[in-house]
């Protein structure tokens, strides 16, 4: 009885054993896996993916091809994925001196960086392959593009210049062009009203947020229009001027041929709550209202996006720039467009002015600045040209015979 007790307990030793196993391994693939979704910045890449999307469909005729929108949604989430992981792998040191940012793998230690390049080297490779061969080529350029530009020139740039910002906008400006050319096979005027809307609406969203965490980016290294800007002045007026640059964007995607009318009123409601926040932020700069402006920004983009997928027109793709370039002038009243023009000719004007001056009195011309100017090399007469002779006569018998 003693010998079977003994196996028995043995045999239940063993299976606690191998379920402890089994958790821990679980447990382990679970952190594995909080940690790839910290590296890919799951949440971003899923507003990246979602404004991709957008220009797929606002790009698309009759009928939304949605398998390829599937494919074009998976492809932007792996290139993404691989921007945002390589923006961690350069910026480990900053991380780590930062509060919202120090418990990621890697500045926390739970990552080493070989691991975390090979994660965005699987994630970039097969994002891009997937554009390439379920959209097309031009879908997959513009996705390497983006990569590039966040991971080599925006990410060294957070260290070196408030104007980071508006390079950063540009990266963010790029996936609604993608899902445009991967429905469209190119890109038109159209693309750019969509493009436009997202460079200028996170313009206010990441102003917001580097007022909110200035004192974190100080302490990370980071160069943000906030940390020269002590009243926040300077900082809530670039994001009232790009809140007001937003306004236009649903009557010029009407224009364009992709929306119909209600889109236009909804979307300009929708940016005059993003100005409204804008105008408390300047009226009292403060974390208040920096935060207010930021979630206002966070509803704002989601909104105007499902706002253009119910209004969205079959997309006939044949409005070109100078067709749009007319309607949206055709919108604006006679007399503002003629006190403008005159505007435009008076600064015309202006600037040849100071062109004409500069030229003048500023710039000479090289043979006269190294002294090889028309007047040396002109015919001489008279009593100049007989002494130019005699100087250049007792030059040649001063020089020694072996200079001759």
């Amino acid at each position: 009885m003693r010998a079977m007790s003994t196996g028995a307990s043995n045999v239940a030793a063993s299976v606690a054993a191998r379920a402890a196993g089994s958790r821990s391994e679980i447990s382990g693939i679970k952190r594995l896996l909080h940690d790839y979704k910290q590296l890919s910045k799951l949440k971003l890449s899923s507003l990246v993916v979602l404004t991709a999307s957008a220009g797929f469909v606002a790009a698309s005729g009759e009928h939304i091809d949605y398998a390829k929108l599937g494919w074009t949604c998976l492809g932007t989430l792996g290139a993404a994925a691989c921007a945002n992981t390589l923006n961690q792998v350069y910026e480990v040191a900053n991380d780590r001196r930062m509060n919202r940012t120090c418990n990621r793998p890697l500045p926390a230690g739970r990552m080493g960086r070989l691991h975390a390049l090979a994660f965005a080297a699987v994630c970039g490779a097969s994002g891009l392959w997937i554009l390439n061969e379920k959209a097309n080529g031009l879908t997959a350029g513009l996705g390497a593009a983006n990569i590039l530009l966040y991971a080599a020139i925006y990410t060294p740039l957070k260290q070196m210049t408030i104007a980071n910002t508006w390079v950063g906008a540009v990266v963010g400006a790029i996936p609604p062009l993608m899902g445009w050319a991967s429905a469209a096979g190119e890109l038109d005027a159209g693309s750019a009203v969509l493009a436009a809307a997202l460079f200028f609406w996170q313009m206010p969203h990441f102003l917001a947020l580097a007022w909110m965490c200035k004192a974190d980016y100080t302490a990370g290294g980071f160069r943000m229009l906030s940390m020269v800007d002590a009243t926040g002045r300077r900082t809530a007026l670039a994001a009232l001027r790009h809140s007001l640059y937003i306004a236009p964007i649903g009557l010029l995607a009407v224009l364009a041929g992709f929306a119909s009318e209600p889109f236009a009123w909804e979307a300009a409601a929708l940016s005059a709550y993003l100005v409204y926040g804008s105008v408390q932020f300047v009226r009292a700069p403060s974390q208040a209202s920096a935060r207010k402006l930021f979630k206002g920004s966070l509803l704002y983009l989601p909104l105007l996006l499902a706002a253009l997928g119910l209004h969205r027109v079959p997309n006939q793709h044949n409005v070109d720039w100078d067709t749009l370039s007319a309607r949206a002038l055709d919108c604006v009243p006679a007399e503002v467009r003629l006190q403008l023009g005159r505007a435009c000719a008076v600064l015309e004007g202006a600037a040849t002015q100071v062109s004409d001056r500069l030229v003048e009195n500023n710039i000479k011309c090289p043979s006269k600045a190294y002294g090889d100017s028309e007047e040396l090399h002109a015919p001489r007469s008279g009593q100049q040209g007989q002494q130019l002779q005699s100087e250049e006569q007792q030059e040649q018998q001063q020089q020694p015979p072996m200079a001759r």
